[in-house]
């Protein structure tokens, strides 16, 4: 399948493309994509979830980070055709009924985001840690976040957002 895209105002092309179907936050999507397509281009610009930030364009920083099939995966070197299919988590679908989940009040309530740019990468990798570690140590925390860069911080505030939620998280499966 071929896509005519709009390289500029008088030029256009014809560009290999593939029809994805995929649930974002919970919603069925179908679409079709360019092959070469990023998954955060494809959430920022085709379904207008710019939560998911474009930090450093080359998988360094963790701030495009979201959840695929459960996983963290950095969306700015994974293309949006290859996850075809795929259940797609981003900070936007983490709150449920308006009300922010044990992690985001932790990152509130402890003071860890700071400017913010990191937070939705931050806390995306730490909900993937959360799922598969439920009550992580320190060590575990660090490893989890150490693909996220933050500029504003030691961490110490984002290590004890996380530790606060694994706490609270635990306290209810009790």
């Amino acid at each position: 399948m071929y896509l005519e895209v709009k390289e500029s105002h008088d030029r256009r092309l014809k560009v290999a493309g593939r029809i994805i179907k995929l649930r974002i936050n919970g919603r069925l999507y179908e679409d079709v994509v360019p092959e070469a397509m990023l998954l955060v281009d494809y959430l920022r610009e085709r379904r207008g979830l710019t939560g998911t930030k474009m930090g450093c364009d080359g998988g360094e920083c963790g701030a495009c980070t979201v959840l695929v099939d459960g996983a963290a995966r950095l969306s700015c070197l994974t293309l949006a055709a290859k996850v075809d299919g795929a259940e797609i988590e981003t900070i936007e679908g983490q709150a449920q009924g308006g009300r922010l989940t044990p992690l985001q009040r932790a990152f509130h309530e402890e003071l860890g985001t700071q400017c913010g740019f990191c937070t939705p990468g931050m806390i995306l990798a730490a909900e993937a840690l959360l799922r598969v570690d439920p009550t992580p140590d320190e060590a575990a925390i660090r490893t989890a976040l150490s693909g996220n860069l933050c500029r504003c911080t030691g961490y110490v505030k984002i290590i004890r957002a996380v530790q606060r939620a694994a706490a609270e998280m635990a306290g209810e499966r009790a």
